[in-house]
């Protein structure tokens, strides 16, 4: 099944989460000289229009990320700052965002000169205007099935790894798949520091990734999950992360910035940040 386009969902609630995880991991490892390889196994075509007809049909930016930047003034955390600053430079002198990076962009725009990125995406047209986009990005574009992707090249020559994996899980397999690429993918490189997202589903299908990692081999994964205030009545009621090897005093700063966004004042979430595996 090819027929999920990130296109729609662009800026959503869910996508603050997981960048935002991801934006904090990349610049608490950065601040060690040493290369990182950084992977995204699921990379959709790297920038979004949120005014474009596919993100209009939803809207759920509206609630996500153009909430955010109203907020921008008001938020505490330091840790907001560079994932700011980067929409700030994609949207000159905009007051509502227009252009939305998606993950592998945000890898680039955070990259060292000696860390690499590498894209993998299985959709041929999401992986032509991703491969459009990488050219002048310095990214690697590989279009191929990212959870197979990923473990052909572990480990990575460079001494760091950071890896997001966030399929769509419009395959229902996907949850035990993902399960399973992960523990492979941590015997190969233990000290990589992996991101997970999933959906918080009404059916409840990411108990199925949950309580395979809870019974199984990796170790250290901190699980951060928000719960909308108003969920829908069927689909997405919440949006989670799993860090794996999380750097150390990552736990505290990213519930702080979780917690600066709950209620009705902020993106209408409830967070929680908990060990899913102890050490």
């Amino acid at each position: 099944m090819l027929s999920y386009l990130h296109a729609f969902h662009a800026g959503n609630f869910a996508d603050v989460q997981k960048h935002a995880a991801l934006t904090l991991a990349l610049a608490m490892m950065q601040a060690k000289k040493t290369p990182i390889a950084c992977f995204d196994t699921h990379a959709g075509s790297a920038v979004y229009d949120l005014t474009g007809e596919r993100a209009r049909k939803t809207a759920e930016a509206d609630t996500g990320v153009q909430r955010l930047w109203r907020l921008r003034n008001s938020l505490s955390s330091p840790d907001w700052q560079p994932m700011l600053e980067v929409l700030a430079s994609e949207n000159p002198g905009n007051s509502e965002l227009e252009t939305y990076p998606g993950s592998p962009a945000w890898l680039a725009g955070f990259a060292r000169d000696a860390d690499t990125v590498t894209a993998f995406e299985l959709h041929p047209t999401e992986g032509r205007q991703l491969a459009g986009w990488a050219r002048d990005a310095g990214v690697r574009v590989v279009q191929q099935d990212g959870l197979k992707g990923l473990l052909q090249k572990l480990p990575p020559p460079q001494p760091r790894l950071l890896t997001l994996i966030d399929p769509s899980y419009e395959i229902k397999s996907d949850y035990t798949s993902v399960a399973e690429t992960l523990t492979k993918a941590w015997k190969k490189c233990r000290h990589g520091v992996y991101l997970v997202w999933y959906p918080i589903l009404t059916s409840g299908l990411q108990e199925q990734l949950v309580s395979a990692l809870k019974g199984g081999e990796v170790r250290k994964v901190l699980r951060s999950e928000v719960m909308l205030d108003t969920p829908p009545e069927r689909g997405m009621v919440g949006s989670g992360m799993l860090v794996v090897n999380p750097p150390w005093g990552f736990e505290q700063r990213f519930a702080a910035m979780m917690d600066e966004l709950q209620g009705e004042n902020g993106l209408g979430w409830s967070s929680s940040i908990t060990w899913l595996v102890p050490e």
